[in-house]
Formats: C-alpha cells, sequence, structure tokens
C-alpha cells in the first residue's frame, strides 16, 4: 500500500454493499458480489494499514461520503477508525469557481466530472506537499480516460479492481 491515499467514494459505497458483517443495502458498482468483496478486502485492508487517508481541510470530500453512506456503513466506520487514529493527512484545496486553483489547469480541463475536482486536486497537493498519494478508485470507470493528464502532473491512480474497471470503461468506449 502507498503511505497515503485519495479514496474515491464509489470504493466506500462498493465496500459498503460487500461488508459481511453488516452489508449495507446500497445501490453501488460494482453490482457483481465477487468484485464488490475485492473492493472490501481492499478497504479493510486499507483500514488495518499504516496509510493516512487524504481529505481536505473544508471537509468536501468527507461531505460527500457521509451524503452518499450512513454512519454504520463500513466505508464510514472505516473514515471514522482513520480519524481516530490519527491517520488523516489534511490538505488545502483552494476553491476557484467550479474547481480549485490548486489542480492543474491541464488536469481540470480534461476532468468532465467535476465532484471528481476535489478528489484529483486533493491527490495533487498530497504529491506536491508529503509525498506519493494515489488514487483509489473502483467504480467510477472514467478515472482510466484521465489517466494520461493525470499522470502528467505526478498524481497516480490505484484501482482496485483493475480487471472489472478497465474492462468497463473500454465497453463504455465502444458505445
Amino acid at each position: 500500500m502507498s503511505p497515503r491515499y485519495v479514496v474515491d467514494t464509489n470504493v466506500l459505497i462498493a465496500a459498503s454493499a460487500a461488508d459481511p458483517t453488516y452489508p449495507a443495502d446500497i445501490d453501488a458498482t460494482p453490482r457483481e458480489p465477487e468484485w464488490r468483496k475485492k473492493v472490501w478486502e481492499w478497504l479493510d485492508n486499507f483500514q488495518a494499514s499504516d496509510s493516512f487517508l487524504v481529505l481536505d481541510v473544508d471537509q468536501e470530500i468527507q461531505r460527500e461520503y457521509e451524503n452518499k453512506l450512513g454512519f454504520n456503513d463500513f466505508g464510514i466506520q472505516v473514515v471514522m477508525y482513520k480519524w481516530s487514529t490519527s491517520a488523516v493527512e489534511p490538505v488545502d484545496l483552494e476553491p476557484e469557481g467550479t474547481s480549485y486553483k490548486t489542480l492543474p489547469k491541464a488536469v481540470a480541463e480534461a476532468m468532465h466530472d467535476l465532484a471528481d475536482h476535489k478528489m484529483a486536486a486533493a491527490a495533487y497537493v498530497a504529491v506536491n506537499t508529503v509525498g506519493p498519494c494515489p488514487i483509489a478508485f473502483a467504480g467510477d470507470t472514467d478515472w482510466h480516460g484521465w489517466e494520461t493528464v493525470l499522470a502528467d502532473h505526478d498524481i497516480r491512480l490505484e484501482p482496485v479492481i483493475l480487471d472489472w474497471s478497465l474492462a468497463k470503461y473500454h465497453e463504455k468506449l465502444a458505445r
């Protein structure tokens, strides 16, 4: 595992749906139980690791998590655990219109999903202030389409279920 991660919300959602103890009855991608289980395993390993969770100081990422999940959902419990063990790395994002000054212009222009700008901006700030910080993602295959421009700015991706997400991304491109 990397020393720190920005964790896209879809990882928390899919892992919560697959939680073997208290599965959440929520709409999650992927739908297949075997892939959800892999996402849950990744998040469970992340929780147990020494890796930090990177969140923005203004709590925009946290609010997105809480908007999608409930207090008892596994994903939120992992976030709370990282907070309680002082394993959250806060970064300061500078909002600018619908994006962030702290996100390179080329990245902002390439990313059509404005909700993901905060994730990329947080990773970018972390990489440039404290060190490596990939964005972990699962069900949102758009990240594959932005991978080159992100890499050009030292923002790395960690697809939690690479085979699944890459196949879905290529299916999407073929449409």
